[in-house]
C-alpha cells in the first residue's frame, strides 16, 4: 500500500481498539462483522476511480469527498455522516494557518476518509490502533479525529496570543518600527486560522446534534465537549486579532508622536538660525558699503551680537512656552 496507488492504509477495527491491516484486495471483500476504515490520497486516480465505481457510495456523496475545495460542514446522509474538517498544518516547513482538509464519510459499517497532505490526528489515529488503543467502532473514530484536530490547533493558537503579549511588551518599552511587520503578520495568521475554524464551529454543532443509530448519548456528549473547545478557539482568534489590531494602533500612534516630535525641534531649530542666517548672509555679500568693512573689531562684534541674538530667541520661544 502507498499514496501512489491512492491507499494511504486500510484497518479492519476489532472493536477493541485494534484492527488488522488490509489492502485493495479486501477492501473489494466487505465483512458485516467488522467496521472497515478507509484512508485515501485525494489525488489518486485509484482512489477516485474507487470511490466513483467500487465504494457503493452514493453518488453525490463521492463527489462531494473528491470536491477540489469545500467548506468545513457536517451532513447527514441516511443513517451515515459526511464530514469536512480543516486541521492546522504542521508537516515540516508549511505554515500551520495553511490548514490542511479531511473528508470522512462515516456510517455504522465503514469509514472512508480523503486527504490531499498528510493530518497528524490521523497518523495518531492509525498509531493508536496498531498499539491497540483506538477507536472501536464509527462514534468512537470521529470522536477520535475531532478531537484530534482540536487539540492540535490548541498550541498554534497559544502561541499566537504569547507572541502578541510578547509584542506588546515590546511596544510599551520601545516603539520600534520593525514590530509592525510582526503585527502585520500576526493579524493576517489569526485572520487565517478563523476563516476556517470558523465555519467548523458550525459544523460541530450540527454533528452534536445528529440523532444516527449507531451515537450513543455518551459520544453525543464527548463531540459537545470538542464542539466546545472549537468555540473557544474562535473565540480567542477573535480576542487575539482585535488585540493585535490595538497594539498596533498604539504602536502607530507612539511612532507618529516620535516623529511630529523631531519635526517639532527641527521647527525650533530652523526658527532660530533663520533670522541669524539672514544677517551673516547680509554681511557676507562682498559688496562695498558693508558697515565696520575696515574696523579690526567687526568679526568679533558681529560674532557677540549673533550669539547674543540666539539668547534673546531662546529665551523668547521659552516664554512663548515653544520649548
Amino acid at each position: 500500500m502507498s499514496e501512489e496507488d491512492g491507499l494511504i492504509y486500510a484497518y479492519r477495527l476489532d472493536g477493541k481498539g485494534g484492527g488488522a491491516e488490509i489492502g485493495w484486495n479486501e477492501i473489494a471483500n466487505p465483512s458485516n462483522a467488522q467496521v472497515t476504515w478507509v484512508h485515501l490520497h485525494f489525488e489518486s486516480d485509484r482512489a477516485r476511480r474507487w470511490l466513483r465505481q467500487e465504494s457503493g457510495l452514493p453518488d453525490f456523496v463521492s463527489e462531494a469527498l473528491l470536491y477540489d475545495e469545500t467548506r468545513p460542514r457536517c451532513v447527514s446522509v441516511g443513517d451515515g455522516l459526511l464530514i469536512t474538517m480543516r486541521g492546522v498544518n504542521l508537516n515540516p516547513g508549511a505554515n500551520p494557518e495553511d490548514m490542511v482538509q479531511l473528508r470522512l464519510y462515516v456510517d455504522a459499517n465503514k469509514v472512508v476518509s480523503v486527504r490531499r497532505r498528510r493530518l497528524m490526528a490521523v497518523q495518531q489515529i492509525r498509531d493508536d490502533i496498531a498499539a491497540g488503543k483506538g477507536p472501536g467502532d464509527p462514534a468512537e473514530f470521529v470522536v477520535a479525529v475531532t478531537s484530534g484536530l482540536m487539540e492540535r490547533m490548541g498550541p498554534v493558537i497559544g502561541d499566537l496570543d504569547d507572541r502578541i503579549d510578547d509584542i506588546e511588551d515590546r511596544v510599551l518599552q520601545s516603539s520600534d518600527a520593525r514590530l509592525r511587520g510582526e503585527l502585520w503578520q500576526l493579524r493576517r495568521q489569526a485572520i487565517a486560522l478563523r476563516r476556517y475554524i470558523a465555519p467548523q464551529r458550525e459544523a460541530m454543532a450540527r454533528l452534536v446534534t445528529e440523532k444516527l443509530s449507531w451515537l450513543d448519548p455518551q459520544t453525543g456528549q464527548r463531540l459537545r465537549e470538542v464542539a466546545d473547545r472549537v468555540t473557544r478557539y474562535v473565540e480567542d482568534l477573535d480576542s487575539a486579532r482585535e488585540r493585535a489590531a490595538i497594539v498596533q494602533d498604539e504602536l502607530t500612534t507612539r511612532l507618529t508622536e516620535t516623529m511630529n516630535r523631531n519635526m517639532y525641534v527641527l521647527s525650533i531649530i530652523a526658527a532660530i538660525f533663520l533670522p541669524l542666517s539672514l544677517l551673516t548672509g547680509l554681511l557676507g555679500i562682498n559688496v562695498a558699503g558693508i558697515p565696520g568693512e575696515k574696523w579690526p573689531w567687526a568679526f568679533t562684534t558681529v560674532g557677540i551680537g549673533v550669539v547674543v541674538l540666539g539668547v534673546a530667541e531662546y529665551y523668547l520661544f521659552r516664554k512663548l512656552r515653544w520649548l
